[in-house]
């Protein structure tokens, strides 16, 4: 068996048949299965527990009292960080384990995931710093009576937490980071396509010792989610998935005023300004489009450029883009992974054909790749002449697939760049600093950045409009796991200094 055969076959996880919750490993309600479909090979990688909701009830249950009754939300934060720390050294440990199973379950490639996994550690100890630097607790002057105003920031409660497929490690971190910093329990909601990561994190709640309850782990279909998102005892849902997905669950959390955090959907613009070098653009566009296999919601997908360089600029795209070499997430010589599964690749090809019959004009790709006779693979596409009220320009892809859209001028570029229901990310490519920072204020997205894709967790990441509500990452990715309470006491407490 040769190296790459082993890494792929490997499954670095057990208890694939139980649930973590309240602390221990235990049986599901059923003997029902979710089996886990690897994309290059088409062949069952792993068999999982699957929940129904006698489990999503049992592990809220866990969740619920762990908050109500446990030790967490009453720890001091210096107290929690040293979980978090502890987490993130087990994260640390733990990233080959990720690294092996993230191509098996949704196709990026593993040099991509042994670069990226280690990086996961870093969520954990940044949130564990901010147990002695934010402001927990501040003092305030009444101004309707009373001696001493205190505004407190208090944990939510109870979280669920639901996981996508595309990076179930890092989407992990960004919502049980700042969740543990602010006393909240969870419950991890993991995607039936890729458990993996949530069973590693399970492994490493039960290694660390949090109490019982604090993280529980179940992996279930949608349908049974929404008796997740339903349950009275959760407080606050964290999803990261769909714009559709999002819009459902806004509308159950509403009708009980319950707190949600959604980080959604894009179709975001790359806005090519005239004093930049086409070629350049080109090559920094190709590669962040191939990431992930172009499974990223922030993938810059719409390239808006003036009329007169639009056919340049396909044909430099079609260049760059077009040698991308798709292969075997395993093999060393390949660029680009398949998508995550066979439903995502039929969609793909259904946007494309789309794309066809709507009149753009397709520049490369727009098939599968020759040499591979199994895998959910596409070929790097690039399409030109793509009317931005198109199925193409409208609709999120989620695949390696780029629509270049011509414009009249800088100000008709900047309202096609906004001229969709979307705003997670944008980026100006132009040699001007002063102009970028100038569009980028007339943006509508979370992010925009400047000549290249860019994302930063470290400071924010959410949308505007349908992308999302709310932020992860960053000092904005703990707010929403806080409640702000106000108190007002006739008289100073002991724990409060003279001169504070």
């Amino acid at each position: 068996m040769s190296n790459a055969t082993a890494r792929r076959s490997e499954v670095p996880f057990g208890h694939h048949d139980h649930f973590f919750i309240g602390g221990s490993w235990v049986k599901p309600s059923t003997d029902a299965r979710l089996d886990v479909i690897a994309p290059a090979t088409e062949e069952i990688y792993v068999s999982v527990a699957e929940a129904k909701e006698a489990d999503i009830n049992a592990a809220v249950a866990a969740a619920r009292t762990a908050f109500d009754r446990g030790p967490w939300p009453r720890l001091s934060h210096a107290e929690r960080a040293n979980y978090l720390r502890e987490i993130s050294r087990k994260v640390a440990e733990r990233a080959e384990d990720v690294a092996q199973i993230w191509p098996n379950e949704m196709g990026i490639l593993y040099p991509v995931a042994q670069a990226m996994a280690p990086t996961t550690s870093h969520h954990y100890d940044f949130y564990a710093g901010l147990a002695d630097t934010f402001p927990w607790e501040e003092r305030h002057h009444p101004a309707g009576g009373g001696d001493v105003g205190l505004l407190v920031r208090e944990p939510v409660g109870v979280v669920a937490a639901i996981i996508p497929w595309n990076g179930p490690i890092l989407l992990i971190a960004h919502k049980l980071a700042p969740a543990l910093i602010a006393g909240c329990t969870v419950v991890i909601k993991a995607s039936p396509e890729a458990p993996g990561a949530a069973y590693i994190m399970a492994e490493i709640a039960e290694a660390v010792g949090l109490p019982p309850g604090v993280v529980n782990v179940v992996t279930a279909e949608r349908e049974v989610s929404e008796a997740l998102v339903r349950h009275p005892g959760i407080d606050k849902v964290t999803f990261t998935g769909s714009s559709a997905v999002g819009r459902r669950i806004a509308s159950i959390m509403a009708d009980r005023i319950g707190r949600y955090t959604l980080e959604l959907g894009g179709k975001s613009a790359a806005v090519i300004l005239d004093d930049y070098d086409i070629e350049t653009a080109a090559q920094s566009l190709a590669a962040p489009a191939c990431f992930l296999s172009g499974q990223v919601c922030s993938s810059l997908t719409r390239i808006v450029v003036s009329r007169k360089r639009h056919d340049q600029l396909v044909e430099a795209l079609a260049a760059s883009f077009g040698t991308m070499r798709p292969g075997d997430p395993f093999d060393p010589a390949s660029q680009l992974g398949p998508v995550a599964m066979r439903r995502q690749r039929d969609r793909i090809e259904g946007l494309i054909a789309k794309g066809l019959e709507e009149g753009a004009t397709l520049a490369v790709g727009g098939g599968r790749p020759k040499h591979l006779s199994r895998g959910f693979y596409i070929e790097p596409t690039v399409f030109g002449n793509v009317d931005n009220n198109s199925t193409l320009a409208r609709e999120e892809i989620f695949g390696p697939v780029l629509s270049v859209i011509p414009a009249d001028s800088e100000e008709h570029a900047i309202e096609i760049a906004n001229d969709t229901i979307y705003g997670l990310n944008n980026s100006v490519f132009t040699n001007d600093a002063d102009r970028a920072y100038s569009v980028a204020r007339q943006l509508r997205s979370g992010t925009v950045g400047h000549n290249v894709f860019r994302t930063d967790f470290s400071i924010a990441f959410g949308g505007f409009k349908q992308s999302g509500i709310g932020r992860e990452g960053g000092v904005e990715g703990l707010l929403p796991y806080l409640e702000a309470k106000t108190v007002i006491l006739n008289g100073r407490p002991s724990h409060i200094g003279a001169d504070s």
